[in-house]
């Protein structure tokens, strides 16, 4: 009886961590750790994460560690992707999961954000952005903190999955707000380096749901390619759809997409779930954490990460550009 006793102690112990060893297919991004990765983001302390500034190192450095800590490779000699505006020192930050598969490792899919906003003071005035008596503060928490924690969380993600048979490249881009420069100089490098592009997905701007619409977000660019189509086929939801304001103020070229499609001519295109009919605080001190609704954001990451793995694992590249007329 002893040793019966002791032999289902030790499976019950055996048992236990079982049960508590994280499980790779039921990996989900919560809303506690995206509010996380905001609230820090879009704090005070980096003081509006201008281009160049004390706030933005800090920022960079904190992507860094994020990358780090899920053993996300950098995908230059370090994180760090520099560049000049003038003479001001400015830096994308890059991390890179390789895909498994020998051949289609050499196929790259692109996720990208921009992480710097616009700063603080009369920084603010002159992005147009809108200051009060109370607060000078741009933190930037919708734009684009809440893209930032994204790709942050889709990168974890995969880190944990290690099932794209593609590669990923996580791209989170500096001086956006300087007229999209950031981007810019990866994507005419990255170019440059003949890199076997398959599509680009930006994020911006999603800490909001849209109002009366029967999808999550919408993709800039919509009519260009059958991005939305495969993305909501690889998701199985009506996950994307298309926005009359985002074509009006055509604003596939306002965003960090445009400079890979017009390096690259494939689809590089932009989600958001914010056109500008729902949200007041765009470039406005009031864009601040407590205005977002992460409970939404995590749906739309959690979706929008299956859709991409799907993409990372088809046989052939489904994505494709629509034969202009």
């Amino acid at each position: 009886m002893r040793y019966t006793l002791s032999l289902c102690f030790l499976l019950l112990i055996l048992s236990c961590k079982t049960r508590t060893k994280p499980d790779p297919r039921s990996i989900t991004i919560t809303s506690v750790e995206v509010k996380e990765t905001i609230s820090y983001l879009a704090s005070d302390e980096l003081k509006g994460r201008y281009a160049g500034s004390e706030g933005i190192d800090k920022a960079a450095s904190f992507i860094e560690n994020q990358f780090k800590s899920y053993d996300v490779k950098s995908y230059f000699e370090t994180y760090r992707d520099h560049f000049k505006i003038n003479n001001l020192d400015a830096f994308n930050v890059v991390g890179f999961i390789e895909g498994t598969d020998k051949d289609l490792k050499d196929e790259v899919i692109i996720l990208g954000a921009h992480y710097d906003h616009i700063g603080y003071g009369n920084g603010i005035k002159k992005h147009g952005g809108r200051l009060t008596d109370e607060d000078v503060m741009a933190n930037g928490a919708n734009d684009n903190a809440s893209g930032t924690a994204a790709v942050l969380a889709v990168a974890k993600y995969f880190s944990t999955k290690k099932n794209n048979k593609r590669s990923i490249m996580f791209a989170l881009f500096s001086a956006e707000e300087m007229g999209l420069l950031g981007s810019k100089h990866l994507a005419e490098k990255l170019k440059a380096e003949n890199l076997n592009l398959y599509t680009m997905i930006n994020f911006e701007m999603i800490g909001v749901p849209l109002i009366d619409r029967d999808y999550q977000a919408f993709v800039s660019g919509y009519d260009l390619s059958n991005m939305a189509d495969k993305m909501n086929e690889y998701a199985g939801s009506h996950l994307i759809g298309f926005s009359d304001i985002a074509k009006k103020y055509n604003l596939f070229k306002q965003s960090d997409n445009f400079a890979f499609y017009e390096e690259f001519k494939l689809p590089c295109q932009t989600i958001s779930s914010c056109d500008l009919t729902n949200y007041d605080y765009y470039h406005h001190v009031d864009d601040e954490t407590d205005e977002l609704d992460y409970e939404f954001m995590v749906s739309l990451i959690n979706k929008t990460i299956l859709a991409i793995e799907k993409m990372s694992n088809t046989p052939t590249k489904e994505i494709v550009m629509y034969e202009s007329e």
